[in-house]
């Protein structure tokens, strides 16, 4: 891994958040918002409080606009739901400001001074079995980051980039999981080569969206819940947890029966000389007996490949980040 921490720039531009990375030393530092915006009526004061509390907003038609972290508590202060500007790891067509909020938000996340910078940032596989054009998609955010300043930019699969940030000790071979917002994107590469990728279409909304429409709770009210308090093997006789841990249980299904599927049906899996492992990253993991309840499902699966072993990334959150600006620095 190269060591030039000027100039480069690694950017995760998820359903859930937008997080850059950027090589400080031998360190890597991070910033992140949340993608997601409330909207709340318009008033001098309000404007002027959001100013003095440096909360990133802005005034459009007679509203304003509360973007990043601060949305989602702000949305649940009201009784409001967030809104997305990007829906199952794409721009979201039905949010006419989504395009104009992503710039908002990944200006809020780039470092200060950073404009002319090389800039790596993450793109979404194709559902399983699925031909999906995400063209548009990775094109439109390849303009706007050349507008905001970046003229150098390339793009990185995100199921790719959790091989570059965490296997760099097994010459970047194994199985990349990424559990976003929107999508799980799964991606097996050899000695850094992607071999296959694919997304699964049930993420960290599809649980929320889900346990909310059997339990009566808002969507943003189970997101702060499962996000907060929510773990494998807890209190299951609440109602709220229960409906979580199975919209769980359902995402992790589909994550090891589309590897089963993709691995069996697929002629371009190399033979590996040893096991390979695979790694979990992403906001999905974090609740404690993940990985545990993950193992156990693929074990059952009986994949055509041998895993040595099952482990968390480092940093689950700021993985696709971090294997953006490695891709940005190999470059």
């Amino acid at each position: 891994m190269k060591d030039n921490p000027k100039g480069v720039i690694g950017l995760d531009i998820g359903t859930s958040r937008i997080v850059a990375a950027q090589r400080e030393g031998d360190s890597d530092q991070f910033n992140a918002q949340l993608n997601a915006f409330v909207t709340i009526p318009f008033s001098k004061l309000t404007e002027n409080s959001l100013k003095r509390e440096e909360v990133p907003h802005a005034v459009i038609d007679g509203q304003i606009l509360i973007y990043g972290n601060e949305s989602a508590r702000m949305a649940d202060l009201l009784g409001k739901e967030i809104r997305r500007p990007m829906t199952r790891g794409i721009l979201n067509a039905n949010e006419q400001q989504s395009l104009a909020q992503i710039a908002e938000i990944v200006k809020t996340t780039l470092p200060e001074g950073s404009k002319g910078s090389k800039l790596c940032f993450s793109i979404p596989a194709p559902s399983l079995g699925q031909e999906e054009n995400l063209t548009y998609h990775e094109a439109t955010l390849r303009q706007l980051l050349e507008q905001l300043g970046y003229p150098d930019v390339r793009s990185v699969n995100e199921g790719v980039a959790v091989v570059y940030s965490e296997l760099e000790d097994t010459n970047y071979t194994g199985i990349g999981v990424s559990c976003g917002g929107g999508l799980c994107n799964i991606s097996l590469a050899y000695m850094s080569v992607p071999v296959l990728s694919f997304s699964v279409p049930k993420g960290g909304d599809f649980i929320d969206t889900s346990a909310a429409g059997v339990t009566g709770e808002m969507v943003n009210r189970i997101r702060l819940i499962k996000e907060e308090s929510f773990r494998f093997n807890g209190n299951l006789g609440d109602k709220v947890m229960q409906a979580i841990a199975v919209y769980y249980d359902d995402m992790i299904q589909a994550i090891v029966q589309g590897l089963r599927t993709a691995l069996t049906g697929s002629r371009h899996v190399p033979k590996f000389g040893r096991p390979a492992p695979l790694v979990l990253s992403g906001g999905g993991v974090l609740p404690h007996g993940f990985r545990e309840r993950f193992e156990k499902a693929l074990q059952a699966a009986a994949l055509p490949i041998p895993i040595s072993e099952i482990r968390l990334a480092k940093d689950p959150l700021n993985t696709t980040a971090r294997g953006a600006l490695v891709a940005a620095l190999s470059e």
